[in-house]
């Protein structure tokens, strides 16, 4: 559901970096910090296909009330911390 990204093109805010990266650590702790950790050097994303998806649909003129339509899993994602549109396109 979630992965790395590159995005170009005319239209991008470049020179950002968009979603939150993890922290980085050797050790696996119960530190809140590390709840992205999952072991095994496996790291959560923090931002969702879903995301990005909807920020290219708003800017491509999909309206807010039609996202849950075309992205059904967006309901599960959005908040202060992680936006539904992460703002990405000019």
């Amino acid at each position: 559901w979630g992965s790395h990204h590159l995005m170009v093109g005319g239209a991008v805010k470049g020179k950002a970096f968009y979603g939150k990266a993890p922290p980085v650590s050797i050790t696996n702790t119960a530190d809140a910090n590390d709840q992205w950790h999952v072991g095994q050097g496996r790291l959560l994303p923090s931002t969702s296909v879903d995301q990005y998806a909807a920020t290219l649909a708003s800017w491509f003129g999909v309206s807010n009330t039609e996202l849950p339509g075309v992205l059904p899993n967006l309901s599960h994602f959005g908040g202060a911390d992680y936006p539904t549109n992460l703002g990405f396109m000019a």
